[in-house]
């Protein structure tokens, strides 16, 4: 059935005037027909009502604008007026905290924004915003809507204004559940988390058409914009899953692990794994052979609570590592560079995913945690053309500017600029601890030694020999695993068993740090 424009009568009493209220509400909360909502079932999909259930406390939603509609002409809209214009606006809790909420329902007008609409969406933010409350959005629209004109255009204007303002102020969550095209895709490129479920949402400014009739190519929306596409390739997506039951509770997972605003520290909770506990597995999962890989994501686990941790950007520049944990119940920001992919390079992508996590950390109060096992930045002509400079430079900016408590540990070797760019002592790193089987160095000793020594290679009788033989006195001079320590580089060498408990004895300390940066409107950051 479709929903036309019900005009309240004229009620005869007060409790007329309620059950006229009821009714109402029961149109609203019912949405525009049962065929509507199998059809969204149909497609493997949930109701936008159904979505806030599963990522609120149960019964904790209070919604705004309930009985909100657009008041366009035209294309038969004057005809068409549905409570709540097709978006879901309010607030509830998560774990007791409150969290601010929209939802595109994509029964009405297909989600698509209009007027009204938009207005919803500008005053949930403002409200988010002012309340000093994360903001998540569930977005399952078909962008702007088209009988509404530039008034709808003019609508996405504010939310990313509105997105902007609150970047660093408060969390902003995006959860992607259907398709957004468009000027539509560029809010949840403005918001600190990008979510999208496998098979129902897709991301891209020009659908297949648009790409098919300029260029020729021939793609399916998911894969131009799939879950995958933007989890593995394109790093839109922060995290991708096969369903939206999975998805929200992730969801849920995340607001667990960040504050309110950034005025707040993130929410600490009780922790029954021992400060002291040591792990003796560290010496089994890193091998001294520098050249060997192996998986930091054990490392991770053998030094957080519980073994658990969030991956933020799993699937996409795999070769480091960005994760969200505890360290005796607070919430850390984990930074590591991964052997197992790319032997743990920096490269272009690598520099941008950690770049961006850092300054997220930074912003919401979040102490991080450097570990090193890095070879360098990646060489090539595609690297070099294609901006390593100031790509890196972003993650060398975001680890300067950071002002909350950073704390590196080199777990093997640490070589060139990459080394000092991974949040070294010498841009600002509050504590810097080191293994034993630690090479701290400008390159590889190989490396080295055939730049050093390359006269007294090449004059030699036996070069292999000789390359050996200056191979292993750079080693002794320069790379043995005391050498950074002897210099103030690092300000400990440490057991690899006793990581855990210097880490959260050091954040202990360092948890009342407190930094001033250069009075300034703000840094004009690499791009």
């Amino acid at each position: 059935m479709t929903v036309v424009d019900q005009t309240p009568s004229e009620p005869v009493d007060a409790r007329g005037r309620v059950a006229e209220l009821h009714s109402l509400r029961g149109q609203a909360l019912s949405g525009p027909s049962d065929r509507a909502t199998e059809a969204q079932h149909a497609k493997g999909k949930l109701t936008a009502r159904e979505r806030i259930a599963l990522l609120l406390d149960e019964g904790s939603f209070r919604e705004v604008e309930q009985l909100r509609r657009h008041r366009a002409t035209g294309f038969g809209l004057e005809a068409k007026k549905p409570y709540t214009d097709g978006v879901i606006t309010g607030w509830g809790t998560v774990d007791g905290r409150t969290v601010f909420v929209y939802a595109h329902d994509f029964r009405i007008f297909g989600g698509a924004l209009g007027e009204a609409h938009a207005a919803k969406i500008h005053k949930i933010m403002d409200m988010a915003l002012a309340a000093g409350a994360p903001l998540v959005s569930l977005n399952d629209g078909a962008g702007a809507r088209i009988q509404e004109g530039v008034s709808a255009l003019a609508g996405y204007g504010g939310i990313f204004q509105r997105n902007t303002r609150a970047s660093g102020v408060i969390p902003q969550i995006s959860v992607m559940l259907g398709p957004c095209a468009g000027g539509a895709a560029y809010s949840p490129a403005l918001t600190d988390f990008v979510f999208m479920v496998r098979e129902t949402s897709q991301m891209f400014i020009t659908g297949p058409d648009v790409v098919r009739a300029v260029t020729g190519e021939e793609i399916t929306q998911n894969g131009l914009g799939g879950a995958d596409v933007h989890a593995e390739t394109s790093g839109v997506a922060h995290f991708a899953y096969d369903d939206e039951e999975t998805c929200l509770a992730e969801v849920r997972y995340l607001l667990a692990m960040l504050p309110s605003n950034n005025r707040e520290s993130p929410p600490a909770v009780d922790c029954d794994d021992a400060v002291g506990r040591r792990s003796d597995r560290l010496l089994d999962i890193v091998p001294a052979d520098g050249n060997r890989p192996y998986d930091m994501r054990k490392v991770i686990g053998e030094l957080v609570d519980d073994g658990d941790f969030l991956e933020i950007h799993e699937r996409w520049a795999t070769n480091i590592i960005c994760a969200l944990s505890r360290l005796d119940g607070r919430v850390v920001g984990i930074v590591a560079n991964q052997p197992q992919s790319l032997a743990g390079v920096l490269d272009i992508e690598a520099s941008e995913k950690a770049a961006r996590f850092v300054q997220m950390c930074d912003a919401f109060s979040i102490p991080i945690v450097t570990l090193l096992d890095v070879p360098g930045f990646l060489p090539g002509v595609d690297q070099e053309h294609g901006g390593i400079i100031r790509h890196g430079a972003k993650l060398l900016y975001a680890y300067c500017n950071a002002t909350v408590p950073r704390i590196s540990v080199i777990l093997r070797k640490a070589y060139g600029g990459a080394y000092i760019v991974m949040d070294s002592q010498a841009i600002g790193a509050d504590l810097t601890y080191a293994w034993p089987a630690n090479e701290v160095a400008v390159m590889g000793a190989e490396g080295a030694a055939n730049v050093i020594f390359r006269k007294q290679i090449a004059e030699a009788e036996d070069p292999e020999a000789m390359r050996a033989r200056m191979v292993k006195e750079y080693k002794a001079e320069l790379m043995h695993p005391y050498y950074a320590a002897e210099r103030g580089l690092v300000d400990d060498i440490i057991d690899p068993a006793e990581t855990r408990e210097v880490l959260i004895t050091s954040l202990a300390m360092l948890r009342t740090k407190h930094a001033d940066l250069p009075s300034r409107k703000h840094g004009n950051p690499p791009q």
